[in-house]
């Protein structure tokens, strides 16, 4: 094992029975055959476990949409490959020279996929119980911030976003009351939405105003079913 293994191995917080795990978890498909394609398969699965995991405790009160949204945030490329960096894995990782030359130590691919390749390497080596607890720490943060994120999305945002997630089709809004003058105006609306029998009826001082109100009734009544 180099150095730059060890000092990878104390930013994970994890120590390798089989050193021989990460160096593979660690090879580009640019080195030969004995690369890290395989790990990767097995961590882009255990990733997306965990991470759904993590994300059920941390959220007793979301739905499935919401937290299906969170999960692809926190799985896709962009993510994983910010990860990677804060573990600063680009040093670590066994490339060909044609992959050197390009750059490929700081390409989001090859670093998420060998992050991906690391947290199966894990998962072989310790377990899933050992995946989560690193998880866990790299992921703390984001975890955080994507709750947060979501939650102040207005709520017509929410649940068009609910919807979707669910593969139901878009909510449909209608003004079905309009009262008082022009510089005072009270509106009323009404929220159709797939799944939900009777229309949601939204009340604001506009049409926006009251979309929202409707919109919110929508979710929390999802939240319900949910």
């Amino acid at each position: 094992m180099n150095d730059a293994d060890g000092r990878l191995q104390a930013r994970l917080g994890y120590v390798f029975n089989d050193p021989g795990l990460l160096g593979q978890a660690l090879t580009h498909r640019s080195c030969g055959a004995h690369n890290n394609e395989r790990l990767e398969f097995l961590g882009d699965a255990i990733l997306g476990f965990v991470v759904a995991d993590l994300l059920f405790a941390a959220n007793p009160d979301a739905h499935e949409g919401r937290l299906t949204r969170l999960r692809a945030h926190l799985v896709r490329r962009e993510t994983l490959a910010a990860v990677a960096r804060n573990l600063q894995l680009g040093e670590s990782l066994s490339l060909g020279p044609g992959e050197l030359k390009s750059g490929g130590r700081d390409r989001d691919s090859i670093l998420a996929d060998a992050f991906e390749a690391v947290i199966g390497a894990i998962y072989r080596d310790g377990g899933v119980a050992s995946c989560r607890t690193v998880l866990e720490t790299l992921y703390s943060d984001r975890l955080a911030r994507a709750a947060v994120e979501i939650a102040l999305k207005d709520p017509k945002t929410r649940l068009q976003e609910t919807l979707q997630g669910q593969g139901r089709a878009l909510p449909q809004y209608k003004v079905v009351d309009l009262d008082g003058a022009p510089h005072d105006q009270s509106f009323t609306v009404a929220c159709l939405v797939d799944g939900i029998p009777n229309p949601m009826t939204g009340f604001g001082s506009s049409r926006r105003k009251a979309e929202q109100d409707a919109a919110t009734k929508a979710l929390a009544e999802l939240d319900g079913d949910a």
